[in-house]
């Protein structure tokens, strides 16, 4: 007993100014109303046994309150609550228990945050590995099937070689645009910003591909809507954008065409890539972005690509303050769209 008066009065002194400051108070009032000296003693020392047991008090909901927040934030720490609405504090406590309720849900969010990156990551290592691994493996075995005696074989020496050189170009696409999306995401790639003309622009990307659609019997269409449109980007950057998206429209497309579309706005350009390909499936479109995410697997490997080449379309859009927006039929074609301010 005397103990935990002990306990609660030591808890209290946390007020012993206060305290102090009320008892002087109280003595000056008493020495001015009060002329008997002899009552004025009895009353001084009541006063005293009063704010002892008041201290007491005092001490002892001080000491409740403290072990009910511990054992709050012990509950906390060792994840015995799914939501913030299991946290309760005493009535008088409950500015602080809205703030421990608050604290809950950040430190929750930025856990489940960690763990997705964690995942992610681990995920991302695991697609690395396995598309680092495919050509790889093929080089090795063009190499060494040359070694064991194809070399000197004239019927497949050279179309080993290419198979293999091939191969090498894979894979150094593949690093080249690992290093572009770890520097875009980690935030190291710097955006050149200026004004360029993007009529001339995406003229001398249609005549790099030109070649390729035409080997496949596909028409790229470009009518600029008038001559020295300016935009506002980075040039190198959305030059990949448009490699990207054109790339992509002639590889799923069997017959038809590719249009480049410029829509003028009052503060922006339009920006249309449209095929007349394969399409993709509704249920794909939200995750075509992901990276190393492929609608077709099998069609994806033959024609190529890395699977990363949406995920930088994606990053080098965002960085441009815009979106890009798919619309697609499976079967009919596909409509990738993102604006640039002009």
């Amino acid at each position: 007993m005397w103990n935990e008066i002990k306990s609660n009065i030591t808890s209290a002194l946390v007020y012993f100014r206060e305290f102090i400051l009320f008892l002087i108070l109280v003595v000056l009032t008493i020495f001015l109303l009060v002329d008997n000296t002899s009552l004025s003693i009895p009353l001084i020392f009541l006063l005293l046994v009063v704010g002892i047991i008041i201290l007491n008090l005092i001490g002892r909901r001080r000491i409740k309150e403290i072990n009910e927040i511990k054992e709050i934030i012990s509950s906390i720490r060792q994840n015995k609550f799914e939501s913030s609405t299991e946290i309760f504090l005493s009535k008088y406590l409950d500015k602080l228990e809205n703030e421990i309720k608050q604290m809950f849900e950040k430190t929750k969010s930025d856990i489940e945050y960690l763990e997705r990156l964690q995942k992610m990551r681990s995920q991302f290592l695991a697609n690395v590995s396995h598309e680092l691994r495919t050509p790889i493996f093929a080089i090795q075995g063009y190499i060494e099937t040359l070694l064991n005696g194809a070399l000197n074989d004239p019927k497949v020496n050279k179309h080993f070689l290419e198979k293999a050189e091939h191969h090498t170009v894979n894979l150094s696409n593949l690093l080249n645009d690992l290093i572009d999306i770890s520097m875009i995401e980690s935030g190291e790639m710097r955006m050149s910003y200026r004004y360029f003309d993007i009529s001339d622009f995406i003229k001398n990307i249609v005549n790099e591909f030109s070649l390729i659609a035409e080997e496949k019997n596909i028409q790229i269409i470009f009518n600029p809507p008038n001559t020295g449109l300016q935009v506002f980007g980075d040039k190198e950057r959305l030059r990949q954008v448009f490699v990207n998206l054109i790339q992509n429209a002639i590889k799923y497309t069997d017959e038809g065409n590719v249009e480049i579309l410029l829509e003028e706005e009052k503060k922006s350009v339009n920006i249309n890539v449209i095929d007349t390909g394969i399409g993709i499936p509704q249920e794909d479109i939200d995750r075509i972005f992901e990276r190393f995410y492929r609608v077709d697997k099998a069609r994806s490997k033959a024609v190529g690509g890395t699977g990363l080449g949406l995920a930088i379309v994606k990053h080098i859009i965002d960085a441009h303050s815009s979106k890009i927006i798919v619309e697609s039929v499976f079967g009919k074609g596909s409509r990738f769209s993102f604006k640039l301010k002009k």
